[in-house]
């Protein structure tokens, strides 16, 4: 245990804001009720902090959440927190209020913040990953990431069903700027025929020879999924006209799925990961340890220290690689 008990804590969400992240305050929140622990919600992330824009939360606060995508503490960047004079702010506001310990959801430029701040404030901390993108290091799944793969497999099939049936090609571009986990995931779940992820330079010219293949083979459409960071060298508009160019007989058409992979209900494994995440936080922070983040590996719920999770970077699987290769045959 730690030298001083630990009676309040606070929570907030962080960075882009992805579903599961209520699920995962509401764990917080009824684990500290549990344990007789106070809870203060900060509301717009780091920023909330420094301009003390707090609420005292309990058990029947978050009532009617673990349903919601999005997060009801709303979720800001802060270029004050940036700043050594805003961390200060923000600490003297959560002393005012009596706070003991932090809980940050967010990805890894949440938990930088939350390292900083411990490093200057000696202030306990925990970090629970929330973010679609799973490029954090020491979790097999972020919070919004299995809900992001099936938003995106949905509106693939759908996709499909108008590029069988009008002999189509459509290009569809999914969030991924640093990495393809969700371009691979739901590149073979929607039984794309070409994925193009940021980890693998696919020149032009191979995506074109792959085409020409699979039109030799009698495929009268496809499916390509584009990660938004691939590095083709051209942005998924200017992919679509090279191609065209090079093969008019496709009818060429383009679908962003864009922010639409953030939002819409967690999926079931979404919300009792954030409830087991929620749980292994506060208590973590009980226990008198501090800087960690809460991941899943193997389906068992583990920590990871702050630092390592930041710095680690996520790898993608090369075995799903050569699969998607294998099934677009």
């Amino acid at each position: 245990m730690s030298e001083k008990k630990i009676k309040k804590i606070a929570v907030l969400t962080s960075g882009g804001d992805a579903p599961g992240m209520n699920a995962a305050i509401r764990a917080v929140v009824r684990t500290c009720a549990y344990h007789n622990v106070a809870v203060l919600g900060v509301y717009r992330g780091y920023q909330g902090m420094i301009e003390e824009d707090f609420i005292e939360l309990n058990a029947r606060s978050v009532r009617d959440t673990i349903n919601k995508g999005g997060t009801f503490l709303k979720s800001a960047r802060s270029k004050d927190f940036r700043t050594k004079e805003g961390r200060q702010k923000a600490y003297e506001n959560l002393k005012k209020h009596n706070v003991d310990a932090l809980v940050v959801i967010g990805g890894d430029g949440s938990f930088t913040g939350a390292l900083l701040f411990n490093e200057e404030h000696n202030f306990p901390v925990m970090g629970i990953p929330g973010t679609i993108d799973n490029d954090i290091y020491g979790t097999s799944h972020t919070l919004g990431y299995d809900t992001a793969l099936n938003t995106a497999v949905e509106a693939i099939d759908k996709i499909r069903d108008t590029a069988s049936s009008h002999n189509r090609m459509f290009f569809i571009e999914v969030m991924g700027r640093d990495a393809g986990f969700i371009a691979l995931n739901t590149g073979i779940g929607g039984g794309a025929e070409r994925i193009l992820i940021p980890e693998e330079d696919t020149p032009i010219e191979e995506l074109l020879q792959d085409i020409e293949e699979g039109h030799a083979k009698g495929k009268t459409s496809n499916i390509i999924v584009v990660a938004e960071g691939d590095k083709t060298g051209k942005n998924i508009f200017e992919l679509k006209e090279y191609v065209e160019k090079k093969h008019p007989e496709y009818d060429i058409r383009v679908a962003i799925l864009g922010h639409m992979q953030r939002g819409g209900a967690p999926s079931c494994y979404d919300r009792v990961l954030a409830s087991r995440m929620g749980v292994k936080a506060v208590e973590t922070l009980l226990e008198g340890k501090s800087n960690y983040m809460v991941g899943i590996n193997n389906d068992v719920i583990d920590l990871t220290p702050l630092e390592k999770a930041i710095k680690g970077g996520s790898k993608l699987d090369m075995e799903l690689v050569r699969v998607a290769e294998i099934m677009s045959i």
